[in-house]
């Protein structure tokens, strides 16, 4: 089967390589390819280390802050991840078993997602800021039988239980087997079987914005071929050298620092650091030639913040995920590097469902059209029909490949998710005649205020634009006449102090540039509470208005300001 899912694989890629800036003939003549059996890292990852084309192009380039590097080309990483899959074998990872990894940014760890993909294991991505509490659950719900982590970080499961294998990474560590011993194994590996198209592959647990982490499922297609759409969305080619800013265990790091770039032949670059330093990696950028760049929006407006046009040579692919881009952070790019960051949306349940791709307008505020492959229907929550403003859904009538098959272990949960038809995002978008879809927030997040339906983003878009805004989050404060009025949460930028003063320039801005029902009718300074990998925690904060028994000692409200009545 090997030549043939490889074929396959290589003319659903080549043809939306060749159609990379024609979204209409892209989305009409894009068909997802079928597999009875398939294996990314073997069926595609080695086929293309062997190809003579890449035989001197860099898989991975790791930058690190004190100046050192690492790069492995696509021959070479092909070649230790073998060694590591004939490693792993000899320790007992068999086909099925769930495999806890915990690396930062370090060659090893792509090694051992080749690896374990060779092997037919199931890869249960963690991050290492994850502490005993959180790996406790991972090992019990998650179920796994090893875990391959940091020397640094074992001593988080020293009260952690469990008959696993434990694999250190680094120093040597008591009691664990030292990765650095999988070198000395052969560079030639052979499967044990087939790998079927929907064994399972990927087990994510969530960020938990709202309550405990699912366990989110993916197979040996959903994600590796689903990420067609993301290297659509991108634009990547062969030959990018592509950046994203993301950190290992949440699934925007295997979007675009695994399987995206991989799948076009382009190179993984990273740089590391302890604290981020715009200055510092726009000289890296500069350096090593990034065409493509990828971030949060969190790092787009630390960005902003800086002098972008001492990035010399800006990258000309450039696109932003996780949450919504606000329209400020795009204009301000555009102005200084020449080119438009290009929004997209989707979900750890999914590879990218809709975004703005290559070479087509970019409307103000909108985050694009579906992406090949993807039939999007926007559906009335109340009715269960489509409509022009509703939830983000998915028509299983044509089932993306990129999308996951459900919740392990919670079958309430996956059969809310797959009801009537439609994979429920959970989120709520607007569309326009020509199919372009606005973001306007999770179906938790929008609110009623005197009986208008508000967008929590639509008002942090305008809050951003303000000099002294950093960051901004809005959620519905109690009001005894309205019910509910609109809180802004606000992070200053440097500059700025948190004072009556600056409350006031802002309250008034928003005043001028929103709608009277959109009003932001309260203000407070602080810092925003946020999930591991960086997602505002918006229930967070209505939970502190929720439970308020008084008004907070740093909220400002209109009417302190008599200049702003009427």
């Amino acid at each position: 089967m090997g030549d043939e899912a490889s074929q396959r694989f290589r003319t659903a890629r080549d043809f939306l390589l060749a159609h990379r800036e024609d979204y209409a003939a892209a989305d009409e003549g894009f068909a997802w390819p079928e597999f009875g059996e398939f294996n990314w890292a073997l069926d595609w990852f080695d086929v293309i280390a062997r190809d003579p084309a890449n035989a001197g192009r860099y898989a991975l380039w790791i930058v690190e802050e004190d100046g050192t590097e690492h790069r492995w080309t696509f021959p070479e990483m092909a070649g230790r991840s073998d060694q590591v899959a004939n490693w792993l074998r000899g320790l007992g990872v068999r086909r099925g078993d769930r495999l806890i990894l915990m690396l930062g940014n370090q060659g090893e760890l792509w090694e051992t997602i080749l690896a374990a993909i060779k092997l037919g294991a199931v890869i249960i991505p963690a991050s290492t800021l994850l502490g005993p509490a959180d790996l406790r659950d991972r090992v019990d719900r998650g179920g796994a039988k090893h875990v391959v982590v940091r020397s640094a970080d074992t001593a988080k499961f020293a009260d952690v239980p469990g008959d696993y294998t434990r694999i250190a990474v680094g120093e040597p560590a008591e009691g664990w087997h030292e990765f650095a011993a999988a070198y000395a194994e052969s560079a030639g590996f052979t499967p044990d079987g087939t790998s079927r198209a929907d064994d399972e592959l990927l087990l994510y647990f969530t960020s938990g914005t709202t309550a405990q982490p699912k366990l989110v499922r993916h197979t040996q297609v959903s994600y590796p071929v689903g990420h067609l759409s993301t290297m659509y969305w991108i634009g990547l080619e062969p030959g990018d050298v592509h950046l994203n800013i993301s950190s290992p265990g949440w699934a925007k790091h295997a979007w675009s620092n695994l399987f995206a770039p991989w799948n076009a032949e382009a190179t993984v670059f990273l740089y590391n650091y302890t604290r981020f330093d715009a200055v510092a990696l726009m000289a890296q950028m500069d350096r090593c030639g990034v065409t493509s760049f990828c971030a949060p929006p969190t790092v787009w407006r630390m960005l902003i913040q800086a002098d972008l046009s001492a990035l010399k040579t800006p990258p000309r692919k450039v696109v932003g995920a996780g949450e919504p881009l606000n329209p400020e952070v795009i204009e301000q790019v555009r102005q200084s590097w020449g080119v438009t960051i290009r929004d997209g949306f989707g979900q750890t349940e999914s590879s990218v469902q809709i975004a703005n791709t290559p070479g087509q307008e970019v409307r103000p505020g909108s985050m694009g059209r579906p992406l090949p492959g993807f039939t999007v229907a926007l559906v009335d929550p109340v009715t269960g029909e489509r409509a022009t403003e509703g939830e983000i859904c998915l028509d299983l009538a044509k089932r993306p490949v990129g999308l996951m098959t459900g919740y392990a272990d919670d079958a309430e949960r996956t059969e809310a998710a797959f009801a009537n038809g439609y994979y429920h995002t959970g989120d709520v978008g607007s569309i326009d005649e020509d199919g372009y879809i606005t973001y306007v927030g999770r179906t938790d997040d929008v609110f009623k205020a005197s009986d208008y339906r508000i967008s929590p983003f639509e008002l942090e878009s305008v809050l951003i634009e303000h000099p002294a805004v950093a960051e901004a989050a809005v959620v519905p404060a109690p009001d005894p006449i309205r019910l509910a009025v609109p809180k802004a949460y606000v992070v200053l930028a440097g500059g700025h102090e948190p004072t009556a003063d600056t409350a006031l320039a802002i309250l008034a801005y928003c005043r001028e540039h929103l709608a009277p029902y959109k009003r932001i009718r309260r203000l407070e300074f602080t810092e925003l509470p946020k999930t591991i990998s960086g997602k505002i925690r918006r229930v967070e904060l209505r939970g502190r208005e929720d439970t308020a028994q008084e008004r907070p000692a740093g909220e400002f409200r209109e009417e302190d300001f008599p200049t702003l009545k009427g």
